[in-house]
């Protein structure tokens, strides 16, 4: 076991990310491909394939774990659907991958294999209980409790973001209201401003008062939002990721005057608000892990 490996891999819309790893979460080699176009379930399949048998060329890795950009099934075995991705329901990529592969396969939606990355290597790696809040076109999320990525009991738990923020809010794609979403995310910021969020991350680091206005009331609302989570599943900590993290230091302190001013001491006691230290690698990572605890219960 001790030189064992295991092969992570991230899909997403545009690119499939591969990593081989370690049981300590060292990664011996790293690879990125392009997401064929359009991007059905078979020819992703081709695709991910022919790049394992690329990062893997002697065959070393024991199993293989994929993050995939939507809900799993609480087993690990099919993708129910894959937000973005077309022809992805119920595909039983698992299967499918163990036919192609012979190697054990396990799968998981990508924002649990990012929460469970930055719990293993990441921001939250100290902590047995936490939750991971990503920014980016949506927002998703990833709750660790105990140390265990937390699913549900069909294994689409941690949908964060789809939390309601405001009942007469601008839809959202599940069906919701006002959800946290549509305020929190890349798509909420253009919306609102007509601005990318790393644009208004320079403007504020210039000084620029409505760019610090924006981010301050963006903080404002992330962190009533927040208000609702801390309530139901009092985390040691809370780690942001997603693009709009990089704006990070602008939103935090309007974040915890929030937190403070809603949240009972008792349910926040000690919480720790962190940026994600992985990046865009949380998801590789994370499916690494994912694979690990499939194949040993590590």
């Amino acid at each position: 076991m001790v030189n064992s490996q295991v092969i992570g891999i991230d899909v997403g819309g545009t690119a499939i990310k591969l990593g081989r790893f370690y049981q300590d979460g060292t990664c011996l080699q790293s690879l990125s491909v392009a997401t064929p176009q359009p991007a059905t379930p078979e020819a992703v399949l081709a695709v991910m394939v022919d790049a394992i048998a690329q990062i893997d060329p002697n065959d070393q890795a024991v199993a293989i774990g994929v993050g995939t950009p939507g809900p799993a099934d609480a087993i690990g075995r099919v993708a129910k659907i894959a937000i973005n991705l077309p022809g992805w329901l119920d595909v039983p990529l698992a299967d499918w991958l163990e036919a192609k592969t012979g190697k054990p396969t396990v799968i998981g939606n990508d924002a649990n294999c990012a929460g469970l990355g930055e719990a293993w290597l990441g921001a939250g790696r100290s902590f047995q209980n936490l939750i991971l809040l990503t920014l980016g076109t949506g927002v998703g999320g990833a709750i660790i409790l105990d140390g265990k990525l937390f699913v549900g009991h069909q294994g689409a738990a941690g949908e964060l973001g789809l939390i309601t923020f405001n009942h007469e809010g601008p839809i959202c794609n599940s069906g919701n209201h006002g959800s946290l979403e549509q305020y929190a995310s890349v798509t909420a910021i253009r919306r609102r401003t007509l601005k990318e969020p790393a644009e208004l991350g320079a403007l504020a680091q210039a000084g620029d008062t409505e760019a610090l206005t924006f981010w301050h009331n963006y903080g404002e609302h992330l962190g009533i939002g927040l208000t609702s989570l801390l309530y139901v599943l009092t985390p040691e900590a809370i780690v942001i990721g997603g693009g709009i993290s990089g704006s990070f230091e602008f939103f935090l302190p309007a974040v915890k005057a929030e937190i403070e001013k809603r949240v009972m001491p008792t349910s926040r006691a000690g919480l720790q608000i962190l940026p994600a230290e992985l990046g865009n690698f949380a998801g590789i990572v994370g499916a690494a892990k994912l694979a690990w605890q499939h194949h040993s219960g590590f």
